[in-house]
């Protein structure tokens, strides 16, 4: 009895990754990871394989390769300028860097300050 041939999982994700809504949550996923667990090199290797999906096949290979090392280049810099950089670089792939409201855990904390109140101790 001969076992099924599995198939490769890269080209497998690669596929999934074409459809840019499948992109757009497979790096929220990555991002959202837990609170300082995330790392470089899992952030780079995804970002790569979004960019293998939807970049490198709308570009020319030098174009492609330009792109690369900009992503190597800006993932190495700190301050904001990275985040703005980063976002000019999805974009490029048609993606867009947002933020959108934590629902997390819905039951409130009796002791927790709520967005309102944050929002106006912000405001004095």
């Amino acid at each position: 009895m001969t076992m099924p041939k599995s198939l490769p999982y890269h080209p497998y994700k690669i596929s999934n990754l074409k459809e840019p809504a499948y992109s757009a949550g497979y790096l929220t996923e990555i991002f959202e990871e837990e609170e300082g667990d995330l790392e470089l090199g899992i952030m780079r290797k995804a970002i790569r394989d979004v960019f293998e999906a939807l970049g490198e096949p709308n570009m020319s290979a030098e174009d492609a390769k330009l792109h690369l090392e900009k992503l190597d280049v800006l993932l190495s810099g700190e301050g904001s300028a990275t985040i703005y950089a980063l976002a000019s670089w999805l974009k490029a792939l048609g993606l867009k860097l947002t933020v959108v409201v934590d629902e997390g855990d819905k039951r409130e904390e009796k002791d927790s300050v709520s967005a309102a109140e944050f929002a106006e101790v912000g405001n004095i």
